[in-house]
Parts: C-alpha cells; sequence; structure tokens
C-alpha cells in the first residue's frame, strides 16, 4: 500500500467510511498479527494484543501524525500493549504459525522422515538462538528479517538512532551464529538450508 493510498484510507476513515476502516485493517493486520506472534511466542496473546491495538488505532485515528507512516505508530501501540500484557511471558516460538499467519507459504509437506527431522532441527536451533538474545535484539531481528522492515523505519518505531538499530543487528547475528555453531550438526542443517 502506497502511502498516499494509506493517508486516502485515513481521511475516508475520520470521514466515517466503514469500507476504508476494513481496508486498513485487512492490509496491517496479517503483518502486525506475524509481529506480535515472534515477539510474544503464543498465539493467543499475539492474536488479542492485535484486536486492541487495532481498536485503539482506528477508535484514536484523529491523534495519528502523518509526518510518520501508519505501521510505525500501529506497532507502537502493539508494542505498548504487550509490553503490559507480556512481561513475565516467556517467548514460545512456532514458525509454522507465524509464517502461516503472515500470509506466507510453510511449503509442501515431506513425506521423507529425515526431511522432517532436519526441518524440526532448524526451527528448534533458531528458536533456541532467538530465545538467547535480548529483547531489543529480537525485536529488531524480527522487524528486519521477518517484516523485512528498512533500518531507517525500525529506528523510527523503536525511538533510536540507526546506529542503535545496526548494532542490535549485528550483535543479534554474532549472537545466534554462535549459538548455532555450538551444535557442529545443527549449524551443517542451517548452513545447507540456506545454501
Amino acid at each position: 500500500m502506497t502511502p498516499r493510498h494509506e493517508r486516502a484510507l485515513i481521511k475516508a476513515i475520520l470521514r466515517g467510511e466503514r469500507a476504508a476502516a476494513e481496508e486498513l485493517v485487512r492490509h496491517h493486520q496479517p503483518s502486525l498479527y506475524a509481529y506480535m506472534l515472534r515477539m510474544t511466542g503464543r498465539p493467543e496473546v499475539a492474536e488479542d494484543v492485535t484486536q486492541e491495538a487495532l481498536v485503539r488505532a482506528l477508535t484514536h485515528l484523529h491523534r495519528y501524525d502523518e509526518r510518520f507512516r501508519f505501521s510505525t505508530w500501529l506497532f507502537t501501540i502493539a508494542k505498548r500493549l504487550h509490553v503490559n500484557a507480556c512481561q513475565r511471558l516467556a517467548p514460545a516460538f512456532d514458525s509454522e504459525t507465524v509464517e502461516l499467519a503472515a500470509g506466507a507459504s510453510v511449503g509442501q509437506q515431506s513425506s521423507i522422515a529425515a526431511r522432517t527431522e532436519r526441518k524440526a532441527n532448524i526451527e528448534q536451533a533458531l528458536k533456541l538462538a532467538l530465545e538467547g538474545l535480548t529483547e531489543d535484539q529480537r525485536e529488531v531481528v524480527v522487524l528486519f528479517y521477518q517484516l523485512q522492515w528498512p533500518v531507517e523505519q525500525i529506528s523510527e518505531y523503536l525511538d533510536v538512532p540507526t546506529g542503535t538499530v545496526k548494532s542490535h543487528l549485528h550483535r543479534a547475528r554474532s549472537r545466534m551464529r554462535a549459538a548455532l555453531e555450538a551444535d557442529p550438526t545443527l549449524a551443517l542443517h542451517v548452513r545447507e538450508a540456506f545454501a
């Protein structure tokens, strides 16, 4: 969705056009849910936070500042709700659920037991590597790699300098690489999967 189209939708919503609100929600809901699922690791919490964030954004749309991206504002609302709701919850990532929620294809299921086991090993390795990151690093990794946000947008969203975002990415990659290389078998599976 182009920024111009998004601004037109917001103006239409403020005039009371329900179809515009539905279109805006349809566009942002999958990526917001996928982001929250990756951050919380719990589908029910991610769904609740996503719905509440969308309701609050639409309810308080008159407060939105057009100088910034709507997605940045929406994700900030969701992050605040997440912090309030999930401070004590440990992440429990489920990659297949996240991929489905984001609208991505999980791919064909293989009947070959070795391939299924390798995939499970890779997912477990990535899960453990993500869990080993600080919350800030995990958030930057999810925004950058899963949602494909540019560094500048992440910087704006987190309200930190772009250099800080780049530092988080660098440190996160280093920590994840170290965690994955700690088990040579898993490191080999991951290299094969991304080769």
